[in-house]
């Protein structure tokens, strides 16, 4: 009987959808000017509804109304008169082809003041009434339409000696084309300020009949009534409750909408070109003082993503009789970039329909799953897409979808990616600088082994060492992260004549807890401070340049398990347990390449270092566990069918907690416990840049003769080198380990990055788009006073897109003793390393 009602149900929903299909019909059409010329992104949709459409990019549009009814076809665009059409379809497709007239703007019938430019008026009005208009729609629901597309032309083959492919068939023999198509149709609700929840019922990316679209309804939940808009940098709105410190308005002229209203066209300019704002048009509705229409541009320069060269934004509304506001029905974002010799543009449109600004959201609607996928998402065809798809495709996405997925069967069998792996797995004489790669897609596994003059580098114990890394990895089909790994790392130092190595199993077992299993153990040689804060490459130079031989080692013989896992969202447990056996080392060369003779060598004790015959501590065995937990609080995610990715917020912090124990050592004042915690957080400041903080605190117990090795070393830097994009973790100023401690200690780390907030007022440094920093630090322990350090920097500093340079004049108190220094920031290098 179950089965039976469940076949009826079955029967009578496929009767109601075939019922409804025979009532409808697609008007489909072209829209364009009075010259001819296809207008893309034309606002097309049913009088006094929701349900709309735009045109693509050849001017062509589709949508759906009933058979055989009269209805009011409205089409809007930008700069053109708002055009009403009655239609009654008797076909199914009901052909009907628009053309727009140019929008007359004047300044006739606007009384124009000598006291005060009309556009100031009528941009404080909106100001004015921001937040009025902002809370018209703190809630809604609505379907939601994206399609994103990235085109890339002239594409070289290498970059610095990589093939980069043809992008799975995106390029063309002119190294031109189509490189990522994607479309989603999805439900969503939003509740302000931050409540957002989107539910994927399809998704379609071409070339790949199992893959899940990137678009983002959220991402595309831009308001201009926001102080800011959020692109990498805080952007400021033509309408922000300070906009009269960045823009100048121009009243290009007004007319009149289909319903009487009076649209106000201004144009928008910047006072200071390097500012992180917009320049182009906002429409603004007199007496409702809401925004009509949205076209505005931002460039790389103001979002700080040098590649990007330009961001235009068009966002068109429509009024709602029920409801007595604007709403905004499509968005269409175009963007072009251009970066090592590889240029191109793309677009992300975004379509709204069906707003309900009444919805009855319980308490527990909302959580922090702001992304989920209905079942079967992916697996939706060509006939289903045509029905709902609201734009219609252009030639070269209709062509590109063809082609991909023609090709895509051959594309992934076993044939066609051995005949690819053939050619890419060639050596050539780039592989002792570059390193090489061996790959057999088909069965999704890899060999890669290290740069051998990468790994090469310089200490006082290992003289001059070189360094090969070598791993096998074998992934889960279908599966992204989730893999299995083996790892080796093999270092022969020339001057103690030494070769050491290390090896390791790594195994993630899913995308959804990020289990991660890790058993290594070998011989390595270890700086004593396990963050490592001295970075090979800076060491190489300034000791066989300068005679600053600051890295200080130790030898370790381990063998070393570790799990970790997300226990529940937000909560993330992390296990070791290592059994160590620690040897000092001493200087085996004064090898040098620029000679002086006021400066020496220090030996590798870091307690004492004029002291060369005695080490640091004494040879020992121990074993250490650690157990930590990271909580990300209010932590949100996307839930797609292969993974769970977890998101960043500005809103709340992330706290660490940390028991570590030292037990079973050869010596037994080795022996210790130590408990510690870490909170940090970054957050946005509007229009005033950023802020972070990052404070450490910890107490060890039973630990006053402990190995070195086991104490808090503080991240310090003497070779007046940063290598980190922002000093939240690096007391700049401070010695390697003349303030580590084995007892309580506090660490404290403030950074602002004003983002242009301060330097781009001034006339002159604006142009250079540089980023005003301040930084202060502290460290307290009971066995030294406070240490303190402030900086001022300044921060995007560089030559054209290659913005990676920084530099802070930095100083330091400690015992009332000042110290002065220049920080030279290289961004850059970390990712040599």
């Amino acid at each position: 009987m179950v089965i039976y009602n469940r076949y009826m149900k079955i029967k009578i929903l496929l009767l109601f959808f075939i019922v409804s299909k025979l009532l409808t019909a697609q008007v489909v059409g072209k829209v364009t000017d009075i010259k001819g010329t296809p207008l893309p992104y034309v606002n097309i949709y049913i009088e006094n509804t929701y349900l709309g459409t735009t045109t693509n990019e050849d001017g062509n549009y589709a949508i759906e109304t009933n058979l055989n009814t009269e209805q009011t076809l409205v089409f809007q665009f930008l700069g053109f008169k708002t055009l009403k059409k009655k239609v009654t379809p008797t076909q199914n497709p009901y052909i009907l082809n628009i053309r727009l007239q140019t929008e007359t703007t004047s300044l006739e019938t606007v009384v124009v003041s000598t006291q005060e430019n009309p556009a100031n008026r009528i941009i404080r009005e909106a100001i004015k009434y921001r937040k009025v208009n902002l809370a018209k729609t703190k809630k809604f629901t609505a379907d939601f339409y994206s399609r994103g597309l990235w085109r890339i032309a002239n594409a070289p083959k290498q970059i610095l000696g990589q093939k980069i492919g043809d992008f799975n068939g995106g390029l063309d023999s002119t190294r031109s084309g189509l490189i990522y198509l994607s479309e989603t149709i999805s439900k969503i609700a939003y509740q302000a300020p931050d409540n957002f929840q989107e539910k994927i019922i399809a998704s379609k990316v071409s070339g790949n009949d199992n893959g899940f679209s990137l678009n983002s309804a959220r991402e595309s939940n831009i308001s201009f009534y926001q102080n800011t808009i959020r692109l990498n940098s805080e952007i400021v709105s033509p309408i922000a409750d300070y906009a009269f410190n960045y823009y100048e308005y121009t009243l290009e002229g007004v007319f009149f909408d289909d319903r009487g209203n009076l649209i106000n066209k201004i144009e928008v300019q910047p006072k200071r070109k390097k500012d992180r704002v917009f320049s182009g048009y906002i429409y603004i509705i007199e007496d409702d003082w809401e925004i009509f229409g949205i076209d505005l541009t931002t460039t790389g320069e103001a979002v700080q993503i040098p590649p990007i060269e330009n961001l235009i934004f068009k966002q068109n509304f429509t009024y709602s009789e029920k409801d007595k506001l604007w709403v905004r029905i499509s968005q269409t974002l175009d963007f072009s970039f251009a970066f090592f010799g590889v240029s191109g543009n793309g677009r992300f449109t975004a379509v709204y329909s069906n707003y309900d600004f009444n919805p009855d959201f319980d308490k527990n609607h909302f959580t922090k799953e702001i992304l989920s996928f209905s079942k079967a998402a992916n697996e939706k065809d060509s006939l289903y897409w045509t029905g709902i798809r609201p734009v219609p495709l252009t030639d070269e996405e209709l062509n590109d979808y063809i082609k991909k997925d023609s090709v895509q069967q051959v594309r992934t069998s076993q044939k066609y990616l051995d005949s690819i792996d053939r050619v890419t797995n060639r050596p050539s004489l780039l592989n002792p600088l570059l390193g090489y790669s061996y790959d057999n897609s088909f069965q999704d596994w890899k060999i890669d082994i290290s740069a051998p003059l990468l790994g090469t580098h310089f200490n006082t114990i290992q003289g001059w060492n070189i360094g090969v890394e070598t791993s096998f990895q074998k992934n889960k089909k279908d599966s992204r992260n989730t893999f299995w790994k083996l790892y080796t790392t093999t270092k022969y130092g020339f001057g103690d004549d030494r070769l050491r190595g290390t090896f390791g199993y790594q195994q993630r077992f899913n995308n959804f807890s990020k289990a991660m299993l890790t058993i290594t153990g070998g011989i390595k040689v270890q700086q004593f401070n396990a963050s490592e804060p001295i970075s090979p490459l800076i060491n190489d130079i300034t000791t066989t340049l300068f005679e600053r031989n600051y890295i200080k080692v130790y030898e370790r013989k381990f063998a070393e398990a570790s799990y970790a896992e997300e226990i529940f969202n937000g909560f993330r447990v992390h296990g070791t347990l290592s059994y160590e056996r620690r040897t000092p080392l001493f200087n085996n060369t004064d090898q040098v390449i620029i000679p002086y003779e006021d400066k020496a060598y220090t030996s590798n004790n870091p307690l004492l270092p004029e002291n060369f015959m005695d080490a640091p501590f004494i040879e020992h065995t121990i074993v250490k566990a650690n157990v930590s937990t990271r909580i990300n609080f209010g932590q949100e995610y996307l839930s797609y069918p292969d993974g769970k990715f977890n998101l960043g917020n500005d809103t709340y912090p992330t706290l660490f907690l940390t028991y570590e124990k030292g037990f079973g050592a050869s010596e037994k004042n080795y022996n210790f416990d130590q408990i510690k915690a870490r909170l940090l957080q970054s957050f946005a400041t509007g229009n005033k840049g950023r802020f972070g903080y990052h404070i450490k605190a910890g107490y060890f117990f039973n630990a006053n003769d402990i190995a070195f090795i086991d104490y808090h070393h503080v991240n310090g830097n003497q070779t007046r080198i940063g290598t980190t994009s922002n000093y939240l973790n690096t007391f700049n100023l401070s010695p390697y380990y003349s303030n580590s401690t084995n007892t309580e200690y506090l660490e404290a780390h403030v950074e602002h990055d004003f983002k242009g907030w301060i330097l781009g007022k001034f006339p002159l440094l604006n142009k250079l788009n540089w980023n005003l920093v301040l930084g202060a630090h502290l460290l307290s322990t009971p066995a030294i006073k406070p240490y303190t350090e402030y900086s001022i920097g300044i921060d995007n500093l560089g030559v054209g897109k290659f913005k990676l340079l920084r530099l802070d004049y930095v100083i330091s108190n400690q015992n009332n003793m000042q110290e002065g220094a220049f920080i030279f920031g290289l961004k850059f290098l970390n990712l040599l390393d």
